[in-house]
């Protein structure tokens, strides 16, 4: 039998991915951030907004794209997480994070919208901690930091 979490395959983004992340990243903003105007959000947003990130890919075992997350390297600074909701609930962002160069050691940090309350559970679970919080033309938001398990 296999398990939820070993039917993700996470892989480096390639070039042919791009137009199909800028999907998903369009599809997924426009339907989790409900308070905002859809037409706020662009599919060249993508490009723009993960230039000279770290992109790492999910898919699943027939090679169906579930998702990305974009990594801001010099910062430890997890840009961007992506499912789309069809995948979400089943283990996808739980990889992506787990494949992030030195996870859990690197105490990654990253930026939650505070209406997007699901995310925001779903990081806590993993260890995630609120550090600050901040505003952004999508809402306010929380800054989180992955928790640094051998001061515990």
């Amino acid at each position: 039998m296999t398990s939820k979490s070993d039917i993700w395959s996470i892989r480096p983004a390639r070039e042919e991915d791009m137009q199909r992340l800028a999907e998903i990243y369009l599809g997924v903003r426009r339907e989790t951030f409900f308070w905002v105007d859809p037409d706020h959000f662009t599919l060249e947003d993508f490009a723009v907004h993960s230039n000279g990130e770290r992109l790492l890919v999910c898919e699943d075992e027939h090679g169906v794209i579930a998702g990305f997350a974009a990594i801001w390297e010099p910062d430890d600074f997890i840009h961007m997480l992506y499912i789309l909701p069809a995948f979400q609930g089943h283990g996808a962002g739980k990889a992506l994070l787990a494949a992030l160069p030195d996870w859990p050691t690197r105490r990654y940090r990253l930026k939650c919208l505070v209406r997007n309350a699901r995310a925001i559970s779903f990081y806590q679970t993993l260890g995630f901690e609120i550090i600050g919080n901040g505003a952004s033309p999508e809402g306010d938001y929380k800054e989180m930091r992955l928790a640094d398990f051998g001061s515990l």
